[in-house]
């Protein structure tokens, strides 16, 4: 299958984008393996002709939306971001009502719809740059809870106000897990993604994005690590560190839309190019504002 795939690759210009937490045998097929704000880039600079991008549904939308001139297509269609959905577009309007000099930031793990009601898209990666930038005094961080709250921590002059939404993979990771780790690992440094419990954050030596945590833990002098995140990170983590040990909260933490990226389905979507991710080209319009907002304010 991976000789299949990259003859087709070949022959049709295309590249493979894999998120971190694709399953291990397809981040090592592909030519790009990120996070969601990194293979945004990529996937804007591409030269391209079709884009297979294995993640969820929010990320292919959002490649289509800065590529419109380009096929992105998602090895499984029905792989969806639950978070992404998590919040009423009448909770927006509610808010925009409620307070002045109001800035609607959005995180990429969102729909195209709610990126269309944002003011600014932002990442784990860039959350916290970006919120300081903005000239807004009052922030309506949607969907994700987590995030928003880690935000709140780290720009306190700013009134940042919460949605009631999160990553079910991420909220499932708890603080006695994590302890339960320690006691068998107790010289491991503790990880944790920003989407995690406030009560996990609490207990961690590093808080970063996917990508930030596999950049922390190659530059740290410590040999083991417990990792408070998707455990799909876990074959980045190994190939570049083979000589340190990575532990997870049990049961791992393992998001099953993101498995759907079989290298099978990888080279089923490349033979037939059927499952495109598209995007409504007035929603597309109003969508690419935050999120080219995003890269401008990132850079």
């Amino acid at each position: 299958m991976k000789n299949q795939i990259e003859q087709l690759k070949k022959a049709k210009n295309a590249i493979i984008l894999a998120h971190y937490y694709a399953p291990a045998d397809v981040q090592e097929i592909a030519d790009y393996v990120g996070d969601s704000f990194y293979l945004a880039k990529i996937a804007k600079q591409s030269d391209a002709d079709i884009i297979v991008f294995c993640g969820v549904q929010f990320m292919g939308e959002s490649a289509k939306i800065l590529n419109p001139d380009k096929k992105v297509l998602m090895p499984d269609l029905t792989a969806d971001c639950p978070m992404a959905h998590m919040v009423a577009d009448s909770v927006i309007e509610e808010m925009r009502a409620k307070y002045d000099d109001l800035a609607v930031v959005c995180y990429i793990n969102s729909t195209a719809e709610l990126k269309c009601k944002s003011d600014v898209c932002v990442t784990s990666s860039n959350a916290v740059k970006i919120v300081k930038v903005l000239p807004n005094k009052n922030i309506f961080f949607i969907p994700d809870h987590n995030l928003g709250s880690f935000v709140a921590e780290q720009v306190p002059e700013k009134n940042i106000i919460l949605n009631d939404g999160c990553c079910p993979i991420h909220a499932k990771i708890t603080a006695t897990q994590v302890y339960a780790e320690r006691e068998k690992y107790p010289e491991a440094e503790v990880l944790t993604h920003p989407e995690c419990d406030a009560s996990v954050i609490e207990l961690s030596d590093y808080i970063g994005s996917t990508a930030d945590i596999i950049a922390y833990a190659k530059k740290s002098e410590a040999s083991e690590f417990i990792i408070c995140t998707e455990d799909g990170v876990d074959f980045k983590l190994i190939t570049d560190n083979p000589d340190k040990r990575f532990y997870y909260p049990n049961p791992h933490p393992r998001c099953a839309a993101m498995k759907l990226n079989t290298l099978a389905a990888v080279l089923s979507v490349l033979e037939k190019e059927d499952k495109e991710a598209t995007a409504d080209e007035d929603v597309r319009r109003r969508a690419l504002i935050p999120l080219d907002r995003m890269l401008e304010l990132a850079k």
